[in-house]
């Protein structure tokens, strides 16, 4: 079976659920179903003990036919400091993709949709960063969290040694990097440039609706009970198993609890704090890309209206 030979590899909250369903539409291209597979990686905590196995990777790819490219969409690959060289090892030749945003939007992104996932129970995105050290320390951890990593916004927004690693296993060539300005202002142009970096027909353009909204959910009690469900539904589960039909009924109640609804502006101070805090690293991440993001450091709070 064919390997697969692209990869999106975050960053988190940067278009790339958006890209990865623009790419998925090409029909040169085959993207798996599922997103965020995350097989590679192995320093990824919550990969531990639920790691599948190459044989199970594999399946979600047995539906390819005649595509001239194979890829998956894990955004957690860039944060790994194993993953790249992994990659390298299973499929040498892979095209990389990483897309990258302002880092104080990403992590306001990011603690958003861990809210929405219940992955986060710091509510007040200021406080969620200020308990980093402590969480750093295993204090402070929501139980119900399945990414602990994810607790360290700043971390996953220190974006500049996470490109040069990839850079220094792949070469430069073999990686393309989208700024999400670009993607969000450019769609068009940028999903060219990416088709022709992947050897496909850049003439294709699928519809390119907004994808991965922000999002909360009406009712957090049904969302919590869908993930932990009592032990008498828990029994019945286990007999459907995964069915198609308990999936999509699944699927169905959870797009039923969500609501789509823009993120409140991020306080003025605490902007302006961050955007210093982060200079020092867009600089860096400038030199790396020859690329100037000094407009990074502006105070005009972003339009809400965005692809994720």
């Amino acid at each position: 079976m064919r390997k697969p030979d692209f990869f999106i590899v975050g960053a988190p909250k940067c278009g790339t659920t958006a890209m990865n369903d623009y790419l998925q539409a090409h029909p040169e291209i085959f993207i798996p179903a599922k997103k965020e597979i995350h097989f590679f990686g192995a320093d990824l905590p919550f990969l531990k003990g639920k790691r599948v196995t190459e044989q199970e990777y594999m399946t979600y790819f047995a539906p390819a036919g005649n595509e001239k490219r194979l890829g998956e969409s894990s955004v957690w690959y860039l944060y790994s400091q194993q993953a790249a060289a992994e990659i390298k090892a299973f499929s040498p030749t892979a095209r990389i993709i990483i897309m990258l945003r302002n880092p104080v939007d990403m992590m306001y992104s990011l603690h958003s949709q861990r809210l929405y996932n219940d992955n986060e129970d710091l509510v007040n995105f200021e406080e969620a960063l200020a308990a980093e050290a402590d969480r750093r320390q295993g204090r402070r951890l929501y139980k119900n969290a399945f990414n602990t990593m994810g607790f360290f916004y700043r971390a996953a927004a220190t974006y500049t040694p996470q490109v040069q690693r990839y850079f220094a296993v792949f070469g430069r060539d073999q990686v393309h990097v989208i700024i999400f300005d670009d993607f969000k202002e450019a769609t068009a142009e940028v999903y060219r440039q990416t088709c022709e970096f992947l050897q496909v027909a850049p003439q294709f353009q699928p519809e390119f609706r907004i994808v991965n909204a922000n999002k909360g959910v009406h009712s957090p009690a049904l969302r919590s009970f869908l993930r932990y469900p009592p032990e008498p539904v828990r029994w019945v589960q286990q007999l459907w198993s995964l069915s198609p039909v308990r999936l999509g009924l699944r699927s169905k109640i959870r797009q039923l609890n969500t609501r789509y609804e823009s993120r409140p502006p991020m306080d003025r101070d605490l902007r302006r704090r961050l955007q210093a805090e982060f200079a020092p690293e867009v600089e860096r991440l400038s030199a790396l890309l020859g690329r100037d993001l000094s407009h990074w450091g502006q105070t005009k709070e972003p339009a809400q209206r965005e692809l994720l």
